[in-house]
């Protein structure tokens, strides 16, 4: 099939590819010539494990380009994605879909024949519905069809939730665009991903429910964590105990200073004001959406008590993008982090393996360092924001040795707090006892036979 992806951000330039993996001819189209002249290049413009391989091999094999022009591109297409971004409005927080109506505008201009025109970027309900008032407006006589199919792809792991997916959710009421998308996704069907095909208006609010129901899982186990540290539990244990409940499942059940990226601030706030205006506020969407901005600035304050202080103090930050395996810093918890640690007068020296080119104008004032050991010496804390696989295993040893005080602040828990310990570390994590976890077999009372062997073991 022939189609084209307008947009060439993340979620167009990922589809795309993967699309034109499957076999399609794919063509992204993209307004900034910048980003166009860089693709054809051969650069690619975020960081994704394997995209630029796949890039390259489908450019290749002359199934997949880069144009500037839409008019040409569309023409041709059978089906044409909608791949923008939708960007909290500044001021209100609704989604801002001028870029959406601006696409669809421009996609009225090209068509020549009946072509599908899907929204696969995250929009409000009823977006759908204003696009296809456009085009109709703009263009009475073109054959068309508006589809939603939203996005359900993770920033690291995007081509195989792309290629794998767990669903494949189409809006649709059109028996001729339902045919032409499930001839774009026909080469999934050896994985038996299921196409759930809805109305448009239950697609477009599957996409926000997933994202606010994600959103609500994280929050809540970083709440249970806060009580965890009050009453001397195990936070990682209470997951792993509701986690493996089918109902439940284990999965976004990690503690830690809270959520960020591109998709679940944005659309957790999107839903909260699509359903305030709807009349029927959820209550419980908004408290995920005021608990996780209070626990962002919160992390900081839990750095400044573990080091008592850091004023004049050097603080160590690694990791400052949202998650590992991407460098998006939009809505990072480092930022709060840095600032609130600038705030109570630290210097910050940080460190990431893709973030940097992006923190830099985020976060004036801040030292980038090489690596993680030149960004720990001669520190006065180390504090572990994301969980990069380049930070799981760590020289303690060696960090004891460079940093001037032996303060290790774990966000992520990636260690275990008596192997810091062991070490020399003061090691604060979130939600598990500051103190070594209960030894139940040690404590457990000897048989009369493990007596007799111990009596006669110290007699000698």
């Amino acid at each position: 099939m022939n189609i084209t992806m307008v947009g060439s951000g993340y979620v167009g330039l990922v589809s795309g590819a993967c699309l034109a993996d499957f076999g399609h001819s794919v063509v992204c189209v993209d307004s900034n010539r910048d980003r166009i002249d860089a693709l054809n290049a051969g650069q690619i413009p975020i960081f994704e494990p394997e995209l630029g391989a796949l890039v390259a091999e489908n450019v290749r094999q002359g199934r997949l380009s880069f144009v500037a022009e839409l008019e040409a591109a569309v023409a041709e297409a059978d089906a044409v994605f909608i791949a923008v971004g939708t960007p909290s409005r500044r001021g209100d927080g609704f989604a801002d879909l001028s870029y959406v109506y601006q696409a669809a505008r421009s996609i009225a201009r090209a068509l020549t024949r009946f072509t599908v025109v899907v929204t696969k970027s995250t929009v409000p309900v009823g977006t759908g519905d204003e696009v296809e008032r456009i085009i109709r407006e703009l263009r009475p006589d073109a054959d068309f069809a508006v589809v939603s199919n939203p996005e359900f792809l993770r920033e690291g792991a995007a081509i195989a939730d792309f290629k794998r997916p767990d669903r494949i959710v189409v809006g649709s009421e059109d028996p001729r665009a339902e045919a032409v998308m499930r001839e774009v996704y026909r080469p999934l069907y050896l994985n038996e991903a299921p196409i759930l095909v809805t109305s448009r208006r239950t697609a477009e609010l599957t996409k926000y429910a997933a994202n606010a129901f994600l959103a609500a899982k994280i929050t809540f186990i970083n709440e249970i964590a806060d009580l965890c540290e009050q009453v001397g539990a195990d936070v990682q244990q209470v997951a792993r105990g509701i986690g493996l409940d089918n109902r439940i499942g284990g999965k976004f059940l990690h503690a830690g200073p809270g959520y960020g990226g591109s998709c679940f601030p944005k659309d957790t706030l999107a839903l909260v004001k699509t359903a305030q205006d709807a009349g029927t506020p959820l209550r419980l969407v908004e408290t995920v959406v005021a608990v996780n901005d209070q626990r962002k600035r919160g992390m900081a304050r839990k750095v400044i008590r573990a080091c008592g202080g850091v004023r004049g103090k050097t603080i160590a930050v690694l990791g400052l993008t949202f998650k590992p395996n991407t460098d998006d810093m939009r809505d990072a918890p480092s930022l709060a982090i840095v600032t609130g640690l600038q705030d109570a007068g630290a210097q910050v020296r940080a460190y990431d393996p893709e973030g940097m080119d992006q923190a830099r104008p985020l976060l004036p004032g801040v030292d980038f360092a090489q690596d993680p050991y030149g960004c720990a010496e001669g520190a006065d804390a180390l504090v572990i924001v994301t969980e990069w696989n380049a930070f799981r295993a760590l020289d303690l040893a060696r960090l004891r040795a460079t940093m001037r005080a032996p303060i290790l602040v774990d966000l992520r828990n990636v260690y275990r707090p008596e192997e810091a310990r062991l070490h020399g570390f003061s090691y604060s994590s979130v939600g598990r006892p500051e103190e070594p976890a209960f030894d139940r077999e040690a404590a457990r009372p000897a048989t009369s036979s493990e007596a007799t062997v111990r009596s006669l073991l110290a007699a000698g």
